[in-house]
C-alpha cells in the first residue's frame, strides 16, 4: 500500500508517493525543508481524509508539540482511535493531565528499577541462551521482535506463552487503518482476552501494571474501564512495535558503521551515546497527528482551522539547521535533545522505559555473541518504511558460546 499525496512544496509541484511498507521518505523531506517547510495535501490524496499539512523542520515541530491549544490531539480518536478505544493520546487539557497522572504512577522510577532486574534482564538473557551456541541467527526475528514484547506483557501481567499472539495483535492494531477489519478484529480480541485479567486485578492486585491502573486514585478519581482498555491497547502496541524497530536500527547502525562496533567493544561506555544517535538518526515512529482548532500559519504557510497536521518528528530528527550532516550516524555528534519522543504535554510516557530496554537489551547482545557481525552471504539490512522504520531481517554470524 502506498500513501501517495499530490503535494505543492514552494513552486515545485510533486508525488509525494511513498510505500507505506518499504518506502524512504527522508528525501523528500529534505527537499521539503529546503524549498517549503509545510507540505499541503488536499482531502482527496490525504491518508487523513482532510485536507493535510506536514510539518518538516525542527522549530515548526516543536512550536507544534507545545501549543495544545492550537494544534489539539483529538484527532487521533478519528483514526487509531477507532482500533485502541479512549486513548490518552486523543485528550488535551484537564482530562489529558488526570488521565496522565493516574498512569504515570506506573512508569515511576522505582518501578523501572524492579523491572531492569526482575524482568528485563531475564527476558533478554533467555532470548540469548536460545541462539548462543548456534553461531548465527538472524537478530530481529530471534531477538528483537521478541523482546519487548515479552518485557511489556511481563509488565502488565500477561502471561509469556501468550507474547506472539499480543505482537500479532499489536501489528494488526498499529495499522488499522489500513486494514479495518483486520484492526477492528485485533482490537476486539485483545480486549476479550484482557478482560478477566482486568477483574481478577480488582479483587486480587499482584503487583503488576494492571493492577496498578485498576487501582490507581488521584482526588477520588479512578480509571473508568473504556481507559483502561485504551491504555493498554495503546501499551502493548507502543511499547512493543516502537522498541523491537528501535533496536533493530541501532544493530543495524552497530553492524554497518564502519568502526563502530569495535569502538562498543571496547569502550561500553559508548552504547548510550549510540542509543540516542539511533534514536534521532532512524526515528522508529516517524510521525504525529494534530489537528488546527483555530485559523493559524506555520513558518507562513496559512493553516485553515479543522486541517489535519502531520508532525514528522523523524524530519525534524534531519534538520540540517539543527544537525549538520543529519543523514550520517555520528556517535560524536554533540549531545542535545532529539524529537522521537515528542515533546509538550504528550511527551511519550514510555520513553525512561524504552531507553532502559535498549541499553539493557543491547548490552546483553554485544556481551552475549561475541565477534558479533553481519553474515556475508545474506542480504545488507535495510531500514524501510514510512510511518514505522526498522530492518524486517538482520542476518548476522558470531563465535558460538
Amino acid at each position: 500500500m502506498e500513501s501517495t499525496q499530490s503535494t505543492d512544496v514552494g513552486d515545485a509541484t510533486f508525488e509525494y508517493e511513498v510505500d507505506f511498507y518499504t518506502g524512504q521518505p527522508y528525501p523528500i523531506w529534505e527537499q521539503a525543508r529546503e524549498q517549503c517547510p509545510v507540505i499541503h495535501s488536499d482531502a482527496s490524496s490525504s491518508m487523513a481524509g482532510r485536507s493535510t499539512y506536514s510539518i518538516t523542520k525542527w522549530d515548526d515541530v516543536e512550536t507544534v508539540l507545545r501549543d495544545g491549544e492550537t494544534f489539539s490531539s483529538s484527532i487521533n480518536a478519528e483514526h487509531i482511535g477507532q482500533y485502541m478505544g479512549e486513548l490518552i493520546l486523543a485528550m488535551d487539557g484537564k482530562e489529558h493531565r488526570a488521565y496522565r497522572n493516574l498512569v504515570a504512577h506506573a512508569f515511576r522510577a522505582s518501578q523501572l528499577e524492579q523491572w531492569d532486574g526482575l524482568l528485563v534482564r531475564p527476558t533478554i538473557e533467555r532470548l540469548l541462551d536460545a541462539i548462543a551456541p548456534a553461531g548465527k541467527g538472524d537478530l530481529v526475528l530471534d531477538v528483537t521482535s521478541r523482546y519487548p514484547v515479552q518485557v511489556i506483557c511481563g509488565i502488565v501481567g500477561v502471561p509469556l506463552e501468550d507474547s506472539a499472539q499480543f505482537h500479532q495483535w499489536a501489528e494488526e492494531i498499529n495499522t488499522g487503518p489500513l486494514h479495518p477489519p483486520v484492526g477492528m478484529a485485533a482490537s476486539k480480541a485483545m480486549r476479550d482476552y484482557l478482560a478477566p485479567i482486568v477483574e481478577d486485578r480488582r479483587i486480587n492486585p499482584q503487583g503488576d501494571l494492571i493492577s496498578d491502573l485498576v487501582h490507581a486514585e488521584i482526588d477520588g478519581e479512578r480509571l473508568t474501564d473504556e481507559k483502561i482498555y485504551g491504555f493498554l491497547r495503546l501499551l502493548l502496541p507502543a511499547g512493543a512495535e516502537t522498541t523491537f524497530r528501535a533496536m533493530g536500527n541501532a544493530l543495524v547502525a552497530l553492524l554497518s558503521e564502519p568502526g563502530l562496533y569495535d569502538r562498543v567493544i571496547a569502550d561500553p561506555s559508548l552504547l548510550p551515546a549510540v542509543i540516542e544517535e539511533t534514536l534521532r538518526w532512524e526515528t522508529s515512529v516517524t510521525q504525529v497527528s494534530r489537528v488546527a482548532t483555530r485559523d493559524t500559519e506555520i513558518s507562513g504557510c496559512p493553516i485553515p482551522a479543522g486541517s489535519a497536521i502531520a508532525v514528522l518528528v523523524a524530519s525534524a530528527n534531519h534538520d540540517e539547521a539543527r544537525y549538520p550532516h543529519s543523514g550520517d550516524f555520528d556517535v560524536d555528534r554533540p549531545a542535545q535533545n532529539h524529537m522521537t519522543f515528542g515533546t509538550g504535554q504528550h511527551q511519550c510516557l514510555g520513553m525512561h522505559l524504552a531507553r532502559m530496554e535498549l541499553r539493557v537489551g543491547l548490552d546483553a547482545i554485544l556481551a552475549r555473541l561475541p565477534n558479533l557481525r553481519l553474515d556475508p552471504d545474506a542480504a545488507n539490512p535495510n531500514i524501510q518504511g514510512f510511518a514505522f522504520r526498522g530492518p524486517d531481517s538482520l542476518p548476522v554470524l558470531f563465535d558460538p558460546s
